[in-house]
C-alpha cells in the first residue's frame, strides 16, 4: 500500500460522512414536519368534534388523514435517521482506523531547519 491509498480512502470516507450528515438533517426536518402535521391534525379534529368554526365531515376526514400521514412519515423517517446515524458511526470508525494506520509524525519530531 502506498501513502496515497489511505489518504484517498480517508477523503472518500469524509465525503461519504458529509453526504450522510446532510441526509440525517433532511430526515430531522421531515420528522419535525411530521410532528407538526400530527399536532395540526389533532387540533383540526378537536375543532371538528367541538363544532367550532362550522367545520364539517370533510374537515374530520382531512384531520384523520393528516394525523395518519404524519404518523407514517414520522415512523419512516425515524427509522431512516437511525440507519443513517449508524452508517455515519461506521464510516467515522473506519476513518479513525485508517488515520491510525498512517505513520504520523509529531511536529516536535521534525528536523530543525536552519535560518
Amino acid at each position: 500500500m502506498t501513502d496515497e491509498e489511505p489518504s484517498d480512502q480517508i477523503s472518500e470516507l469524509e465525503a461519504r460522512i458529509e453526504e450522510l450528515a446532510e441526509s440525517a438533517e433532511r430526515s430531522r426536518r421531515i420528522i419535525l414536519g411530521s410532528k407538526i402535521a400530527i399536532a395540526a391534525g389533532f387540533a383540526l379534529l378537536l375543532i371538528t368534534l367541538l363544532g367550532l368554526f362550522g367545520a364539517g365531515q370533510s374537515a374530520a376526514l382531512g384531520s384523520i388523514a393528516l394525523i395518519l400521514g404524519g404518523i407514517v412519515s414520522y415512523g419512516s423517517n425515524v427509522s431512516t435517521l437511525r440507519q443513517t446515524e449508524a452508517a455515519i458511526g461506521e464510516a467515522e470508525a473506519r476513518r479513525s482506523e485508517l488515520i491510525g494506520r498512517i505513520g504520523l509524525r509529531l511536529v516536535h519530531d521534525a528536523p530543525l531547519k536552519l535560518m
